[in-house]
C-alpha cells in the first residue's frame, strides 16, 4: 500500500514539474517574441494654401458728445466699407461690430484730461475665401488714412490666415505616415537580418498647421507623426 502511494505521490510530482517546464518555456519564448519588436514614427508633412481670411480693420474715432461721436463713427464706417467694395469684396465678405465706447474723463484721477470725452474704437471685419485679394488689398489701406480714418494697429487686429480643409487631405497624409514609418521598420530589420511581419501597436498623433514662414502667412505646413510597433521575425 505504502509503495502505491509512493508511485502515485512520484507520478503527481512528475506531471507538476512537466507542467512547470512547459509554462516555463512559453514565458521565455513570449519574453523572446515581445522583444523583437521595433517602435518606429512616420512623419507626413504637406504645404497647402490658406482657403480663408480673417481681416480685422479697426480705426479710432473721439469727440466730446456722444450724437457728434457716432455721427463721425458712421461716416468712417461708410468710407471703409467703400474702400472694401471698390476692392472687389463682397457684400457678405464685410461686418461691421458695434463700437468700444470709452468715457477718457471718467477716472482720470487728476491727471490731465484729453482734449475729447469719448474714445470710440470700431472694427470692421472681412472674412472671406478670396485671401490672395486680401494679400492684395491690405498694401492699399494708406488710402483709408488719406480719407481721415485713423487705423488702429495692434496685435489684437492682426490679420489671420486659415486652412479649413484639413480633412479633405487627412487619409492621404495618414497613409503617407504610415508608409514612411514602415520604411524605416524595414530598414531597421534590415540591419538586424530580421523580416517585419505585422503591427503590434499603433497610434496617430495630432495634426499641426502652422505657417511656412514668417513673410507669407497664407502658406502653411501640415505635419502629422504616427507611432508604430512593427514585430520583427
Amino acid at each position: 500500500m505504502r509503495s502505491l502511494f509512493g508511485f502515485w505521490s512520484a507520478l503527481v510530482l512528475a506531471v507538476a514539474l512537466a507542467l512547470v517546464a512547459i509554462s516555463v518555456k512559453s514565458g521565455l519564448l513570449q519574453f523572446r517574441d515581445a522583444d523583437r519588436i521595433v517602435s518606429v514614427k512616420g512623419l507626413a508633412e504637406r504645404a497647402v494654401d490658406a482657403d480663408l481670411a480673417l481681416w480685422p480693420i479697426n480705426f479710432v474715432v473721439t469727440g466730446n458728445a456722444l450724437d457728434v461721436l457716432q455721427a463721425e463713427l458712421e461716416k468712417q464706417q461708410a468710407k471703409v466699407r467703400s474702400f472694401l467694395l471698390l476692392s472687389g469684396f463682397a457684400e457678405q465678405d464685410i461686418q461691421l461690430s458695434m463700437p468700444r465706447i470709452v468715457d477718457q474723463h471718467l477716472n482720470s484721477y487728476g491727471q490731465t484730461l484729453p482734449p475729447e470725452r469719448y474714445r470710440a474704437e470700431v472694427t470692421v471685419l472681412v472674412r472671406t475665401a478670396e485671401v490672395q485679394r486680401v494679400r492684395e488689398v491690405m498694401q492699399n489701406v494708406g488710402e483709408l488714412v488719406r480719407s481721415g480714418v485713423a487705423l488702429s494697429q495692434s496685435y489684437e487686429f492682426q490679420p489671420q490666415f486659415l486652412f479649413t480643409r484639413l480633412e479633405s487631405i487627412k487619409p492621404d497624409m495618414i497613409s503617407d505616415a504610415t508608409r514612411d514609418a514602415r520604411a524605416a521598420a524595414d530598414r531597421f530589420a534590415e540591419d538586424a537580418n530580421a523580416v517585419v511581419s505585422g503591427i503590434r501597436r499603433a497610434s496617430q498623433g495630432y495634426f499641426s498647421i502652422e505657417d511656412v514662414d514668417p513673410y507669407t502667412p497664407e502658406r502653411k505646413r501640415v505635419r502629422v507623426v504616427t507611432s508604430i510597433d512593427y514585430i520583427l521575425q
